[in-house]
């Protein structure tokens, strides 16, 4: 059985990335998502132009609303309406999970914190996913990201070369993707706690508290060594020359990633075709290479420099030691370990007439890669969630729509 959520019902009120991924891998296990959303706008996402990319994407399908929004029902709700309030807390008196990226004083505001929600269900699990974190003076402080995981979590300090003059960008949603899996996470072991004990959870997860469990190993040292003395190294002197990026002919790289270096060293100069290294006296070990690995780095440049990457993917699929070609986005489409495990599935479009690629989550049951089905429009299911989910009838949903409560 892949879907291990089959019967959760889990009703999402967040936009942008972090949190809706959340309710993407919940989709993905099985769970019933409902997403609520502006009858107005939608999500704010949904308008997000991404450099040329228009807000609608490629062909109409926007890769910045597909990948965190599959697989989940949407109905176009005012919230902010007593009417809308009182609609969103019937729903969520059926449902199991409610997830949010909303602020406190948001939801102070808008009647939906915890206790406005358990006086209506009292078993439902609680999800947040903030910025800061729930306590503290930043708390009701917005946070993507960019700002909360990537730059003030250190993420983005910590993979800077010492030399360059600017931080690197990150890519979208760099720590939204990973802080979903989390809390999705989160809400799975909730679950597991009211089947066993009847009691539900408050789940909270921060980006800042994902970015220093992301770069923990240094942000411990920091704390037992002092800033100044963590170990930092650049591709010129990885202290391991065995760990380290090389160029090839073409102007790709491989990645060398042989821990053990004694070990691998001979099967390397065996590679490169260098046996003359194997009695340099420079070279001779770990520890001596480590003294001289400036020069050590040198001689393994200019010999991954002599072939294109094709090439050296042939000559060292017999390695015992773990290494990798730097690829593209796009190879991934191609590359057979993600193909054979099913890392990438399709999907179809809404009118059934073309398909493209999503994004699997990485957790799989039973062996078994998930179906994936395409996001939805803003408000899609709105007709069918208010008949099937509150029994309301055509009469009551024209009214609402007419009241601008619903879309």
């Amino acid at each position: 059985m892949t879907n291990v959520m089959q019967g959760v019902k889990v009703m999402e009120v967040a936009s942008w990335t972090f949190v809706p991924s959340a309710g993407a891998v919940l989709s993905d296990w099985g769970a019933d998502v409902i997403k609520v959303e502006d009858p107005e706008s939608g999500d704010p996402q949904r308008g997000l132009s991404v450099g040329n990319v228009g807000a609608k994407g490629v062909g109409g399908v926007s890769f910045i609303i597909e990948q965190p929004n599959r697989g989940k029902r949407s109905i176009g709700l005012n919230i902010g309406s007593p009417e809308g309030r009182e609609l969103l807390l019937q729903l969520a008196a059926k449902c199991d999970v409610f997830v949010t990226n909303l602020l406190p004083h948001r939801l102070k505001r808008l009647g939906i914190t915890v206790e406005d929600l358990r006086a209506v269900n009292p078993k439902i699990i609680y999800a947040r996913g903030t910025g800061q974190g729930v306590r503290g003076p930043d708390a009701d402080k917005a946070g993507f990201d960019g700002s909360s995981y990537f730059s003030r979590g250190g993420v983005a300090h910590m993979i800077k070369e010492p030399e360059a003059p600017w931080p690197p960008m990150q890519r979208p949603g760099f720590g939204d993707i990973v802080g979903g899996f989390a809390l999705a996470s989160g809400i799975a072991g909730a679950l597991f706690k009211r089947e066993r004990t009847g009691e539900p959870s408050v789940v909270d997860v921060s980006l800042l508290g994902l970015a220093a469990w992301q770069i923990a190993p240094d942000v411990v040292a920091a704390g037992l060594l002092g800033e100044e003395n963590l170990p930092r190294f650049t591709t010129d002197d990885m202290p391991n020359p065995l760990v380290n990026y090389y160029p090839t002919a073409d102007g790709r790289f491989v990645q060398l990633m042989m821990l053990q270096g004694d070990r691998f060293w001979p099967e390397v100069c065996a590679l490169i075709e260098r046996p003359d290294l194997l009695d340099d006296p420079r070279f001779k070990d770990a520890a001596v290479r480590f003294q001289n690995r400036v020069e050590c780095i040198g001689e393994l440049r200019k010999a991954f420099q002599a072939r294109p990457l094709a090439e050296w993917k042939e000559r060292m699929q017999s390695l015992e030691g773990a290494w990798a070609a730097v690829q593209t986005p796009g190879e991934l489409h191609q590359d057979p370990q993600v193909l054979a495990n099913g890392y990438l599935r399709p999907v179809r479009t809404a009118d059934g007439s073309g398909s493209y690629t999503l994004v699997a989550n990485p957790v799989q049951f039973d062996e078994t890669p998930p179906d994936l089905t395409r996001a939805p429009d803003a408000g899609e299911h709105t007709d069918e969630i208010l008949q099937d989910e509150l029994g309301l009838d055509w009469d009551r949903i024209v009214e609402l729509k007419v009241q601008s409560v619903v879309q």
